[in-house]
This record gives structure tokens, C-alpha cells and sequence, in this order.
């Protein structure tokens, strides 16, 4: 029976809003456990990444078909060119996720921000460069890109399923600043991973973004933190990822089986 586009319409709102409440829900439940268990926040958030590898690795491999949505990637001929295009991207997504966030934390300052902070100078430099280089990327890409992006996928567009995958995964962070600073980052994985349909290369930019955030010394990045290069690096970003989504939007083919896609385990 098909369903008038009014109440189609409002079952895919419904998905959209249902899908990362749950994922989430689950995941904070989880997270709550392993800091009573471990104690320590930083390693217990590592180790909750690695279970979240493990469960959503194990989903795809093993069931692929729960996540896979059509339509699917046709061959890919120009697959050199659309990652230079990634990696220009993905330049302007640090640069203007940083100039925004730094705007933020010095016109209006972020308690949950330096909270976070000093919870990772207190776990020492081991603990917070497992999280930033292992736990962080890999967890959140299976959590993100993994799951709730292919979930939602099955209901909605591109367009919707990018927006809310990367609302959600900014909200997370718990503080404006990193919201700022991760939103451009969540909006090109997702891209990323509506092209290829694998995980890695969803990893390797999270990590090379966690990298470059770390490596960086906010002074060189302090020019940035006003209105002016803020407000034009990310319509330069915007730009940039609308010229992504055009042509991941193009690279698909309408009314592929369902069920492809999910071929690609969590490679």
C-alpha cells in the first residue's frame, strides 16, 4: 500500500528524529557503565570506541543488508580526482570549523569546552593520544558513518541524512566550540561515505583532522578567530561541499537493488 507523500513525509521525520536518539541513547548508556567501571573518562571513552568498532564491524560483515540503501555508487573511473577534491575539502573543513570555533571561545568562552579540556590534561598525554588518534576516529566513524548515516539512509535523501548525521555528531561533542570546530568535518565524511560505502577513508580524514588540531598551535590559527574568516571559509567549505554532494549525487544510480551497498563490510 502506498502512503500519502503527507504521512510518508512524516514517518521520515519521525525516522530521522528516531534513528540517532536510540544510537545515541545506546551509546551513552554504554559510556556511563565504562567510566564506573574504568573510572577514568578518556580511557573509558577509548574503550567504548574500540566496542563500538567491534559491535557495528560485526553488523556489517555479518549483516550487511541492516544497513545497506539504495541507490548505490556506480564504478567509480575518476576516483584520483574526486580525493584531491576530498582533500581540498577537507583543508577548508579544519580551517573553517577552527576559525568559527576559536570566534566562538573568545567572544563568548565555553565552559563545557575548557572542561573538556582540562579533563584531557589531567588523563596525560597516553590517554588523550589514544582517544584523539584511535579511539576517537575509529569509534565515531563506526557510531556516525557506520550506523546512524546507513539507518537513516534507508528512509531519506542525502542531503537529510548528511544534515542530521552531522547535527547530531556536533551535539555530542557537548559544547559549542567543538560543535563549531566538527561540523564541516561530520558534513564531508558523510559525503565520503555516500560515495564509497566503506569506512577507512572516513577514519583516515578523522584522524588526520584530530591530528592537525593537535599538531597546530592555536596561535598560528588566532588571525582566524574573528567574523571576517570565519564567515568566509565556511561559505568557501559550503561551496566546496556542495560541489561534493552534486557530484556523489550524480555518481549514484536510481533504483539499484537495496542491499549492494552493504557488500561493503567495514573494510
Amino acid at each position: 500500500m502506498t502512503l500519502p507523500p503527507s504521512t510518508a513525509h512524516l514517518l521520515n521525520i519521525g525516522w530521522c528524529a528516531l534513528v540517532p536518539f536510540a544510537v545515541v541513547a545506546v551509546y551513552l548508556g554504554f559510556g556511563t557503565l565504562a567510566v564506573l567501571l574504568i573510572g577514568e573518562p578518556i580511557v573509558a571513552t577509548s574503550v567504548l570506541g574500540m566496542l563500538g568498532v567491534v559491535l557495528v564491524g560485526w553488523v556489517r560483515i555479518q549483516r550487511p543488508r541492516w544497513l545497506a540503501h539504495a541507490p548505490v555508487p556506480q564504478p567509480e573511473s575518476e576516483i584520483p580526482r574526486f580525493g584531491w577534491s576530498v582533500l581540498g575539502c577537507m583543508v577548508l573543513a579544519f580551517l573553517a570549523g577552527q576559525s568559527l570555533a576559536l570566534w566562538i571561545h573568545v567572544t563568548a568562552g565555553s565552559a563545557g569546552f575548557d572542561a573538556s579540556t582540562q579533563t584531557r590534561h589531567a588523563a596525560g598525554a597516553l590517554a588523550t593520544l589514544l582517544l584523539t588518534l584511535v579511539g576517537a576516529p575509529a569509534g565515531e566513524e563506526a557510531l556516525f558513518r557506520g550506523l546512524i548515516y546507513p539507518l537513516l539512509r534507508k528512509r531519506v535523501h542525502i542531503l537529510a541524512s548528511t544534515l542530521v548525521t552531522a547535527v547530531v555528531f556536533g551535539l555530542l561533542h557537548g559544547n559549542a566550540v567543538q560543535f563549531a570546530s566538527t561540523l564541516p568535518l561530520a558534513v564531508l565524511l558523510a559525503l565520503v561515505y555516500e560515495r564509497t560505502r566503506v569506512l577507512w577513508p572516513c577514519v583516515v580524514l578523522h584522524l588526520g583532522f584530530n591530528l592537525a588540531a593537535a599538531l597546530v598551535p592555536a596561535q598560528m590559527l588566532g588571525a582566524l578567530a574573528n567574523p571576517v574568516p570565519a564567515v568566509l571559509l565556511c561559505l568557501a567549505f559550503a561551496g566546496c561541499a556542495v560541489g561534493l554532494y552534486r557530484r556523489v549525487a550524480a555518481g549514484t544510480e536510481t533504483g539499484a537493488a537495496p542491499g549492494v551497498a552493504g557488500e561493503s563490510a567495514m573494510q
